[in-house]
């Protein structure tokens, strides 16, 4: 019984002396109360930013892959024309120009805000891997298409993508039934 008289006086006493302002004993636990927002700043902003890097990437990824899609409409755009012209026009290299250039938004040339610019190349190769009867009633177009990753200022970081179609036209193909 002694010692529960004794606990029950040092902790009043000691209830008093918080009271009055005097804290004379230590705890241990106090000392985490600074580190704790330490520790969670640090955990919050390696968050954020991690959270910003994954946003980021993932608007780089769409953009990639919207030029990735503009190329192939290009591509396709150029070879379904040239299959349908006419065994005269094919063959003439001013008709098939061996160069092009096109744009991400080609409807916004006129306000300057067309995006990537695309710069094609097109081949008009007589084909090798056919019959010898076949080698000039035939041809092989292929469409190249480059661009780079910085589309409206210079930088030292580009990248230079590129993707390519290819077709065969016959001389007596389904441009003598559609006319261009």
């Amino acid at each position: 019984m002694d010692h529960a008289r004794e606990f029950r006086k040092e902790s009043r006493g000691e209830l008093q002396n918080r009271v009055n302002g005097n804290n004379l004993t230590h705890h241990p636990a106090a000392a985490f109360a600074l580190v704790e927002p330490i520790v969670a700043f640090f955990v919050l902003s390696i968050m954020m930013v991690s959270l910003y890097g994954g946003i980021s990437s993932g608007f780089g990824l769409v953009r990639l892959a919207r030029e990735n899609l503009r190329a192939t409409q290009i591509m396709v755009q150029k070879t379904e024309d040239y299959r349908l012209y006419g065994w005269a026009q094919l063959t003439d290299a001013s008709v098939v120009a061996p160069t092009f250039t096109d744009y991400f938004n080609p409807s916004a040339t006129n306000s300057s805000s067309y995006g990537t610019l695309y710069q094609g190349t097109v081949a008009n190769t007589v084909p090798t891997n056919v019959p010898a009867a076949y080698q000039n009633n035939m041809r092989i177009l292929t469409v190249t298409v480059y661009w780079t990753n910085y589309p409206s200022k210079p930088s030292t970081n580009l990248i230079v993508h590129s993707r390519q179609m290819q077709t065969l036209v016959a001389k007596y193909g389904m441009q003598n039934y559609v006319s261009k």
